[in-house]
């Protein structure tokens, strides 16, 4: 998996503190609506060609953390 840290950040005067790819405004959030509405890694790149294929695997490792966490919290 990878190392998601590098390429996401939380700062609370940005998008209201949600994550976000490091030096944009695109949250995490963003990239897992655009992938579930069926939106290509292409797609997504040409959109938005401040974006890398690292910060939607990023996007991708830090939603699946978030869910390994959660289930460890709630068992």
């Amino acid at each position: 998996m990878i190392n998601y840290q590098q390429y996401i950040s939380i700062n609370p005067n940005i998008r209201f503190g949600k994550p976000c790819i490091k030096g944009t405004r695109i949250t995490v959030q963003d990239i897992l609506v655009w992938l579930a509405s069926e939106m290509s890694f292409e797609e997504i790149l040409e959109d938005f060609p401040e974006l890398k294929m690292e910060h939607i695997r990023a996007a991708l490792s830090f939603a699946a953390d978030i869910e390994r966490r959660t289930r460890l919290i709630a068992a």
